[in-house]
């Protein structure tokens, strides 16, 4: 999938990936899309969340050996 920023979150633990992707999102422009990186197995269900209560699209999780990569659609 395409991104149009990718954000490195490996090595950091909950609930910093959450607040590094709430800060990014920020700077975003409705529309384009976050490569969020992260290797906290936390992440699968905290972003689902935070998505859904900031009115934000998750289109894709993949785990793989341990490291996740989630695309965050900003939406507004």
């Amino acid at each position: 999938m395409q991104s149009d920023i990718t954000l490195d979150t490996f090595g950091l633990m909950c609930p910093m990936p959450i607040i590094k992707t709430a800060a990014q999102i920020k700077d975003m422009t409705a529309g384009e899309i976050l490569q969020v990186m992260a290797d906290d197995e936390q992440i699968v269900e905290d972003m689902p969340a935070w998505c859904k209560s900031n009115g934000h699209e998750l289109l894709d999780m993949i785990e793989e050996n341990g490291e996740f990569t989630l695309y965050v659609k900003k939406m507004y």
